[in-house]
């Protein structure tokens, strides 16, 4: 669903020395369950949107390339890369970040786990991970720690405390 496109002023293309305009559009999308508005291009990340515009901080931009889930939201309430995932694609969908899961029972023993076990060393990577978890919970119950650490393997810690996230996942999964 967009409004009217809208042109932007231009900017010079690379090298080119010419001025092109630029067109952005205005984009009715839904996030945590509440109608929001967006401007930007169809192919432009939705974390940029996420965090620029909605100020959704705990959505972080780590790699851009799907290979860290720093930036992992729900769409639909299925688990997405919001760096590679566009305006375009979440035309008519529900996003759904960390923010939107304040009040979540799940995701509230995922975080008192986590508190308990220190288990988000520098957090950056965090909100991810715990958004991943969430989404794995949620579709099943009783994972082994095998099974949960290749289910996560999207997920990187660079500061290497993946050892005490599982266990706050496992821990947020035994006690649910």
């Amino acid at each position: 669903m967009t409004d009217c496109a809208r042109v932007a002023p231009a900017k010079p293309r690379f090298g080119s020395g010419t001025q092109e305009p630029v067109i952005s559009q205005t984009w009715h999308i839904i996030v945590n369950d509440r109608p929001a508005r967006v401007t930007g291009d169809a192919d432009d990340p939705l974390v940029f949107a996420l965090r620029n515009e909605l100020g959704l901080v705990a959505t972080r931009l780590g790699c851009g390339l799907e290979q860290c889930g720093a930036c992992r939201v729900q769409i639909d309430g299925e688990l997405a890369w919001s760096c590679t995932t566009t305006l375009g694609d979440v035309k008519g969908r529900q996003v759904t970040t960390l923010e939107g899961l304040a009040d979540d029972p799940l995701m509230t023993a995922l975080r008192e786990a986590f508190a308990r076990r220190n288990a988000a060393q520098c957090g950056y990577c965090t909100s991810g991970v715990l958004m991943a978890a969430h989404t794995l919970l949620v579709g099943r119950r009783g994972w082994t720690r095998g099974e949960l650490a290749d289910a996560l393997e999207g997920q990187l810690c660079r500061c290497g405390a993946q050892h005490r996230m599982l266990a706050a996942i496992l821990a947020a999964d035994a006690d649910g």
